[in-house]
């Protein structure tokens, strides 16, 4: 099967003006995220999403825009530069009036897809070194995983686990589920879910990953005395997982992504939140246009920290994706 997904940006090969903007507007972003978070539970706690006030009230942008419609009004030729102008401030200001709401939904987005590529992960890794050294019956094992894992949608992998399996029933009968800060079920099920679909596409770029190592490295780390289980743990996997980073970041984009699919088994995600706001305000243009720039910075941002992670655990000569092209 091809690859669904592009790679993601490497800020090394970014020019340096660029790269400062990016880290800048990186930083700008995850700190009013984190101070918003911080805001909402430490002195906001018992305050609904709905009624949370934004750091920036609205009305003053509001009020910038009726004076530039009132200058509009007036000034002939530039009017239509200035009612453009007083058109953005607008939007602005709806996009403040909507953050705190969106920063809840991003919260979900975020733990939705770190607790699942870290989980699919440890499924993937035996998956791969299955696929790659197994047998006969592991090999058939884990490529009927991953190819029926890969070869079903994700919305409906979904649909089975919350409408068609008993799963959010078990879930619920756990101690301290959806109380506190513990998620309720359907949050569960989709961890549950993008696990497991995220772990067969994490095995099969761990699997590419395996076969470029030099098979000598697996000879010689039997001829120093290694059993081959000691020798795909200690010699091809860390440089095999080194290899894999770009494809591991690829699969972080996209569960960035596609944990908006979530929000069809009423998880509410970030992409929830901003429908909740376009039903509820009739600007379905404009909360989106909020929500995609929201996306952007995540996947952005995120991409950018996992190249540095590369760069950071990279040893010359071995796990860097450009001493391989």
């Amino acid at each position: 099967m091809t690859d669904r997904r592009g790679r993601g940006v490497d800020v090394g090969d970014l020019p340096g003006a660029r790269r400062l903007v990016l880290v800048g507007v990186g930083v700008l972003f995850w700190g009013w995220l984190l101070a918003r978070w911080l805001h909402d539970w430490v002195l906001a706690p018992d305050v609904n999403t709905s009624d949370r006030e934004p750091f920036v009230p609205p009305a003053r942008l509001e009020a910038v825009a009726e004076q530039l419609h009132d200058l509009a009004a007036g000034a002939g030729a530039a009017a239509g530069l200035l009612e453009w102008l007083a058109g953005g401030v607008e939007f602005a200001a709806f996009g403040v009036d909507s953050m705190p709401a969106l920063a809840a939904g991003a919260w979900i987005t975020v733990y939705l897809t770190v607790l699942s590529i870290l989980l699919g992960l440890m499924i993937a890794i035996p998956l791969a070194v299955a696929r790659t050294y197994g047998g006969p019956v592991l090999r058939w094992i884990a490529l009927s995983y991953t190819e029926l894992i890969r070869g079903t949608p994700l919305l409906a992998q979904l649909f089975v686990l919350y409408f068609g399996l008993p799963t959010t029933r078990y879930i619920r009968e756990f101690h301290g589920v959806g109380e506190g800060f513990v998620p309720y079920a359907a949050i569960w099920v989709a961890v549950i879910g993008f696990t497991i679909n995220s772990s067969a596409y994490q095995a099969e770029y761990i699997r590419s990953a395996l076969q470029s190592v030099d098979p000598g490295q697996l000879v010689a780390a039997r001829s120093v005395g290694l059993s081959r289980l000691e020798g795909i743990r200690y010699v091809v996997l860390p440089q095999g997982l080194r290899y894999a980073i770009p494809g591991w970041t690829n699969e972080l984009v996209y569960l960035v992504k596609y944990s908006s699919l979530a929000a069809f088994i009423t998880v509410p995600e970030l992409f929830r939140a901003a429908r909740n706001i376009g039903s509820d305000t009739f600007r379905v243009l404009d909360i989106y246009l909020v929500a995609a720039l929201f996306y952007l910075a995540l996947v952005l941002t995120l991409s950018v920290a996992m190249s540095r992670f590369e760069a950071a655990v990279a040893i010359p000569g071995v796990g860097s994706a450009s001493e391989r092209d």
